[in-house]
């Protein structure tokens, strides 16, 4: 499983967090159920996400039912989404045609054990398997797989030409997502939805491709491995900037949306996908798109100007380094009774407690609570009854959506 939501159960509002598992058992059921055991490999986390929207936009339009114990989930059963509901499927489908290009790609760059023949070989097969299925399906739903077949060719040839900038890179990423967003307005029968999911897709997409570009940086720059920071010269700073865009650009999308469960939606495309962004820039070093000079090599670029291996300081203000921790925050306890004491009320209280240690014990009560709206959590309004009176959390700029 793969992908850049990934919410943890201890950061997330206990019906939304059950709320998602049935989604992500859902996509993972569906693959197995039209297209095979092997097929399951391909569940990713942000694959789900147009079933999370259709959903969202239309709860009829995603049944669910009781799913068999599973080792996953410690042989425990569940309520899971539906194998035919047609916002499953189509997750399914966009993942299968999405891996298949995963894979060639890593056939064409000869990348770990790929460069084996007989691995290849197999490997291409099983990529072209799932091509041909995640188009049969996706075909089965009304949606065209030619958009993300296109997405990845054009993917393909334009990482082959030099001169591109990073935004004509992350270009065929943005239109393949905003497609297979948009189409979960025609699953839900919300046509108007249709624009604001297409900025949305738009915005996801090159958040995807950035933050997988940042977080494999220092991996492919080891190996020489292609990467459309170092590709285009592209500093940390600057793709944080872009990322900062994106973000904004996604809040306001999402927020443009008809929806008639809004709780799941806001708690992922918003809250989790800026931890995602924040927890990967916090991880990187500066120097890591430092790029050889003609002449030089790469470990005298991250060297930097003092030649002594360690690079420049970067500015305070860099986005690219991670913000100093609140000296008021008590150093974490460790395992023990006091921190799932502390782990179980904050998931109790929806995020509203934090405990004396956590990063936004003192934020507002807005950015605190993580319920992300009363119709995705039947206890949020018990939980956290007296927010209201704490703060203008349900008032105008909170985005709480608590309505309580």
């Amino acid at each position: 499983m793969f992908g850049i939501v990934r919410p943890c159960r201890h950061g997330m509002c206990g019906g939304l967090f059950a709320a998602w598992m049935a989604h992500l058992c859902g996509l993972c059921l569906a693959l197995r159920d039209e297209h095979g055991h092997a097929a399951r490999l391909v569940t990713n986390y942000d694959g789900l996400l147009v079933s999370v929207l259709t959903e969202a936009q239309s709860p009829a339009a995603s049944p669910r039912r009781r799913a068999a114990p599973c080792a996953l989930r410690g042989f425990s059963g569940a309520e899971v989404v539906g194998a035919r509901a047609e916002g499953v499927r189509l997750a399914a489908a966009t993942s299968l045609i999405l891996a298949s290009g995963k894979i060639r790609d890593h056939i064409a760059d000869r990348d770990g054990a790929y460069a084996r023949r007989p691995v290849a070989a197999v490997a291409g097969r099983m990529a072209a398997r799932w091509e041909s299925s995640g188009a049969r399906t996706a075909a089965a739903v009304g949606f065209d797989p030619g958009v993300l077949a296109d997405a990845v060719e054009r993917q393909t040839r334009l990482e082959t030409e030099p001169g591109r900038t990073l935004l004509e890179l992350t270009g065929p990423t943005e239109d393949a997502v905003a497609a297979a967003f948009a189409h979960t307005a025609v699953l839900a029968g919300k046509p108007h939805n249709a624009e604001p999911l297409t900025e949305a897709g738009r915005c996801f997409g090159r958040l995807a491709h950035l933050v997988d570009a940042v977080e494999d940086l220092e991996a492919d720059r080891a190996a020489g491995a292609y990467n459309p920071l170092l590709a285009t010269g592209t500093g940390l700073a600057e793709a944080r900037r872009l990322c900062d865009d994106a973000l904004l650009g996604l809040r306001l999308a999402v927020a443009d949306l008809d929806l008639q469960e809004r709780g799941l939606v806001k708690a992922l495309l918003v809250k989790e996908v800026r931890r995602s962004v924040d927890r990967v820039f916090s991880q990187s070093s500066p120097a890591a798109c430092a790029r050889p000079a003609p002449g030089g090599t790469a470990q005298e670029a991250a060297a930097g100007p003092r030649g002594n291996g360690s690079p420049e300081a970067p500015p305070v203000d860099d986005p690219g380094t991670a913000a100093p921790r609140d000296p008021r925050l008590k150093p974490e306890p460790g395992c023990g009774p006091r921190l799932c004491f502390a782990l179980g009320f904050m998931l109790c209280s929806c995020g509203l407690y934090r405990p004396p240690w956590d990063e936004d014990r003192y934020k507002s009560c807005g950015e605190r609570l993580d319920c992300g709206g009363c119709d995705a959590c039947g206890q949020c309004c018990d939980a956290c009854s007296g927010c209201c009176d704490a703060c203008s959390c349900c008032g105008e700029g909170c985005g709480c959506d608590c309505n309580c």
